[in-house]
């Protein structure tokens, strides 16, 4: 398997490249050069599989010349032991053909657990096949920064810097990442916003010259491990209600895209889905692209769905690739115009390709707090402002109620209680492995929106060890 990039002036590379690469040199991100497709028939011998046997059959098609089979099935399997439901993923029904998928039962109770504890042993794996050492940065809006930190905490060989936006995460956020000590971690809370910590680690791989000859790796979704990862649930959801045989929608709260843009991979491989629904919450640039074709940034807003407070959605341009035809030119232009004009629209025919699977909502304060009640008074199931926008955009934009509709429910509800007691719900109790997340002496730097200074920090701790 060979990986390009969306610009197309870097160098094709294999997968161990690419995991510790992170970004391209040409600012683009890598995808592969050629996806692999799985006939009908083989998705349908899957049925029955658990979710780490079926993980290794999604997943070894884009790492076997670089880690054997058997060396990928070590892996995965010590991954996803250390989930706390069975299934790993668990299906749960709401109404006729409505479910909600749970993405939230690893260790860090969030769907980022699925890419980054697989990404943290990969890269463990592979500096220490090359006998190297890496420097990790990675801008989270609140999930990635404790799943990265589990995942990597352990490497001997890692140092990890994680930037969130200061004041702008949940308390049970920041604390998961906080009381997550280590003499590789550091926890950096920037004056400012997601989008603003994001623009850093950008620049960041533009320019790496601040550490001096160290190498920088990403553990944001810009990376493709992280991608590839999570087209397995797609996958996994899809067999379980009759896939190939039935088709499957699926809702995705959607904040960098790169949960959604999974979804979109999982359909170019052969599962049969018919629709993708991007469900936003105020932040709402990809429902404005989607829905009228206008790709216009504006402030952004603070929500109680803070994972989704973002309004620079880095994945969307693996998306943006294909529907320009995997022209790394064209797209470097369209990027540009992205980036510079305050508002700008998609050429009318690539937009119209991807109105044909996917569609979008906008979702309010309001009325995520309204669907949290009302799917908790019908169901007496309990919700996470993040999913709760996810199943609110599923009744409004569903094409086809014969078909399943799927939400990934991405959170824990228990990480974000300030919208669940506004919603007139009981704040859940934490998971005992947490019961005593407020206890735990934290440790994080604050810092105003200036590169520099962070960068220079990052040099110091570097250098200190």
């Amino acid at each position: 398997m060979r990986y390009i990039s969306t610009r197309g002036q870097a160098p094709e590379l294999g997968f161990e490249a690419v995991l510790l690469t992170g970004l391209a040199n040409d600012g683009g991100l890598y995808v592969p050069a050629k996806l692999p497709v799985f006939s009908a028939e083989e998705i349908a011998s899957w049925a029955g599989l658990g979710y780490a046997e079926l993980a290794q059959k999604v997943i070894l098609p884009f790492v076997e010349k670089d880690i054997s089979a058997d060396e990928l099935k070590t892996m995965i399997n010590a991954t996803y032991d250390c989930f706390k439901h069975p299934a790993v993923a668990p299906l749960v029904q709401l109404g006729h053909n409505e479910w909600v998928m749970e993405l939230f039962h690893g260790p860090t109770l969030s769907f980022k657990d699925f890419a980054l504890q697989l990404l943290g042993r990969l890269v463990d794996y592979i500096l220490a096949k090359r006998d190297q050492h890496l420097v990790i940065m990675g801008a989270t809006s609140g999930d990635t920064g404790s799943a990265a930190i589990e995942g990597c905490r352990h490497s001997q060989r890692v140092k990890l810097f994680i930037l969130h936006p200061h004041d702008r995460v949940s308390e049970v956020q920041r604390r998961q990442m906080t009381t997550l000590l280590g003499d590789n971690i550091y926890n950096i809370a920037v004056r400012g916003n997601f989008d603003d910590c994001q623009r850093m680690v950008k620049q960041s791989f533009a320019d790496q010259s601040f550490l001096m000859g160290g190498q920088l790796g990403a553990v944001n979704s810009i990376n493709w491990a992280r991608i590839m990862a999570q087209i397995v649930y797609y996958f996994y959801a899809g067999i379980a209600l009759g896939s190939p045989h039935r088709p499957v929608s699926f809702s995705v709260p959607t904040g960098n895209f790169g949960d959604i843009y999974a979804g979109y991979l999982a359909c170019q491989m052969g599962l049969p889905i018919t629709q993708l629904v991007i469900a936003t919450n105020a932040n709402d640039i990809l429902h404005r692209c989607i829905s009228n074709n206008q790709y216009a940034k504006q402030a952004l807003v603070k929500t109680y769905s803070p994972s989704m407070d973002i309004m620079v959605s880095s994945n969307f341009e693996r998306l943006l690739f294909d529907l320009y035809d995997r022209d790394g030119a064209a797209l470097s232009q369209c990027m540009t115009r992205l980036s510079k004009d305050k508002v700008h629209a998609l050429d009318p025919k690539r937009w119209h390709r991807a109105r044909q699977l996917f569609d979008s909502c906008r979702v309010s304060d309001v009325e995520t707090c309204d669907m949290i009640r009302e799917v908790s008074q019908q169901y007496r199931y309990l919700l996470d402002p993040h999913s709760a926008i996810g199943v609110k955009a599923a009744r409004q934009c569903r094409r086809n109620t014969q078909t399943p509709m799927i939400t990934m429910a991405t959170a824990h509800p228990v990480k974000f209680p300030a919208a669940v007691v506004k919603s007139g719900c009981q704040q859940p109790a934490m998971p005992d492995h947490m019961a005593d997340l407020f206890e735990q002496p934290e440790s994080y730097q604050v810092f105003d929106n200036d590169l520099t200074a962070v960068q220079s920090y990052m040099t110091t701790s570097v250098r200190s060890q």
